[in-house]
């Protein structure tokens, strides 16, 4: 599979999997939260093998891209209507 769709298909992955760590790591800062997140999607995207691969010639670029995705899915999810119980 092609890194692009790889990449897409895990980004695609982010609302839900914020909102799991928020029910499993609710009591913790915002920052372990945020390390989880970019775990599991540097998980499910294989960045150790993209970099080996040299699809990533940054990777602390893109760790810090992909941090960035996933601040703003939680900006928009703590905005959401949805979102407030």
């Amino acid at each position: 599979m092609g890194f692009l769709k790889l990449f897409l298909r895990g980004i695609a992955l982010l609302p839900s999997l914020i909102q799991g760590i928020e029910g499993m790591f609710g009591d913790k800062a915002g920052a372990e939260k945020k390390k989880a997140a970019l775990e599991i999607v540097g998980a499910a995207i294989n960045v150790a093998d993209a970099i080996e691969g040299r699809q990533i010639a940054d990777s602390a670029g893109f760790t810090d891209g992909l941090g960035k995705i996933i601040d703003g899915v939680v900006e928009c999810l703590n905005a959401s209507v949805w979102h407030k119980t």
